[in-house]
């Protein structure tokens, strides 16, 4: 569907208009601001905002308006559809967006936090873009444990490639928290991690083991993904004594000790990220050790 709107010389208006919708598909909800700092090369702020009232005239997308704060647009239910046959989103479950959900406080963080990593990379010169952050990752984890999650859900799974000082393809399943839950349910998330990289998925109507032993994670990943936790939504003490449960729980533990031995596990505070950069010696190890160092040296 044609932009109906006079693009810049050095871009089509189709190809601003699928990187947009591309954007929001992916990362499910983003202020203008976002958007422009997500797109490479950045077009001319009013040519996005005109791309934007175009893309909601004709039902792909929408925003909602907050007093004094930037306006938040999200893909309708029609341009999820749209985009879903593309060939880069072929596969993906399109789930119903509920607008309240799309425009809160965890989703913009969700994606301030992916624009920590992109704009870092982008300085280092590393290989990230933004279909490189998927946000809300699932996996079933079916190992019996009776009180247990039945599926780990990550807040988004991060694949990033450093070109220096030696290349390298990196994973991390990263976990937001805005500090609207308690310590200890925030610190549990870490064992339904250890459960899931533990877990040896079950086959055949008696629920045997798969006589390979392979773990549910390697029919997906490598390596299993570094697990990051980006801190907001309070001060800065009460963040460090987040930070501080989160180590006890990985230290005290039997199975997260165990999976830190294996895992890298780190956590930072998502406005450092923001004014030092992601890869900057601004994480936590959680595995005890002392001291503060970069996600990638974790």
């Amino acid at each position: 569907m044609p932009v109906s709107v006079n693009a810049p010389p050095d871009a089509g208006a189709e190809t601003v208009r699928a990187q947009v919708l591309a954007c929001l598909f992916q990362h499910r909800a983003a202020t203008t601001d976002q958007l422009q700092r997500m797109l490479c090369p950045a077009p001319h702020p009013e040519y996005l905002r005109q791309v934007l009232r175009t893309l909601r005239g004709a039902g792909l997308a929408e925003s909602y308006y907050r007093r004094r704060r930037p306006s938040v647009w999200f893909l309708t239910s029609t341009g999820r559809s749209s985009v879903v046959t593309w060939p880069e989103f072929r596969g993906r479950r399109v789930s119903r967006l509920d607008p309240s959900h799309a425009r809160g406080a965890h989703t913009l963080a969700v994606t301030r936090t992916a624009l920590a990593f992109i704009e870092d990379a982008r300085r280092r010169g590393d290989e990230v873009t933004s279909s490189d952050w998927v946000p809300e990752v699932a996996h079933p984890i079916r190992d019996g444990a009776g009180h247990g999650d039945r599926a780990l859900i990550a807040d988004a799974l991060l694949r990033y490639t450093r070109t220096a000082p030696t290349r390298a393809m990196l994973r991390a399943f990263v976990e937001v928290d805005r500090a609207t839950e308690s310590s200890e349910r925030l610190a549990a998330k870490v064992i339904t991690y250890a459960r899931f990289f533990d877990h040896v998925p079950v086959v055949g109507r008696h629920s045997a083991a798969d006589p390979s032993g392979m773990r549910a994670w390697q029919r997906t990943y490598p390596v299993f993904p570094r697990l990051l936790f980006v801190l907001t939504g309070a001060g800065r003490q009460a963040l460090l004594n987040r930070v501080a449960d989160l180590r006890v729980m990985v230290r005290e533990h039997p199975s997260t000790a165990r999976f830190a031995e294996d895992v890298p596990v780190g956590a930072a505070v998502l406005e450092e990220l923001e004014e030092q950069g992601a890869s900057a010696s601004v994480w936590w190890a959680l595995d005890g050790r002392s001291g503060r160092c970069s996600w990638m040296e974790l």
